[in-house]
């Protein structure tokens, strides 16, 4: 009996040490291992920033997809500036000695391609001798001493004229500055 004793106490005293392990251990693992509620925060945090994530990248393709199709035409458009160009010139050549049907004529036709270039978004740069010469819109191509005081760092004479596309320059108005 003393033999049964013996090993009952063993193995209380067995199960003691390993509780007191396990409980010593326990500490130490809750520690290592979050808590739901740890986990949770942490999966919260994840899904709120690739939602955000997400959101920024929606809007920044509808912007992309915006902008090309708003400026998809932009090279048809720089072509068509050559075109307008030509119209101007022959208007005033047959202002000075064509006749006035001659003159009808091309004007409609000017106003015509003018008009649907507009509706396209095409905006004519307005610039006359006496503005201030501004680099976002003008491109200075020589300069000159000023006929008066009022027009020294301004334009002075304008030799093309200037086009936006939807508020971007796709052609600079050439100037003539006065020094």
């Amino acid at each position: 009996m003393s033999e049964n004793k013996d090993m009952q106490d063993e193995n209380l005293d067995m199960k003691e040490n390993l509780n007191e392990k396990n409980q010593a251990e326990k500490p130490e693992n809750s520690e290592a291992t979050p808590s739901n509620e740890d986990l949770l925060a942490q999966e919260k945090d994840r899904y709120i920033r690739l939602f955000a994530e997400f959101e920024n990248y929606k809007k920044r393709t509808s912007r992309e997809k915006m902008d090309f199709f708003q400026y998809a035409n932009q090279d048809l458009m720089t072509s068509m500036l050559d075109v307008l160009d030509d119209f101007e010139r022959a208007l005033k050549e047959i202002q000075k000695n064509g006749n006035e049907a001659d003159l009808k004529g091309v004007e409609l036709i000017y106003s015509k391609l003018k008009n649907k270039l507009e509706d396209k978004g095409l905006k004519t740069i307005e610039v006359q001798p006496g503005d201030d010469f501004n680099v976002d819109i003008h491109e200075a191509i020589t300069q000159i001493p000023a006929p008066s005081e009022e027009l020294k760092g301004k334009v002075v004479d304008v030799i093309e004229t200037g086009y936006q596309l939807a508020d971007r320059v796709i052609r600079f108005a050439k100037v003539v500055t006065g020094n």
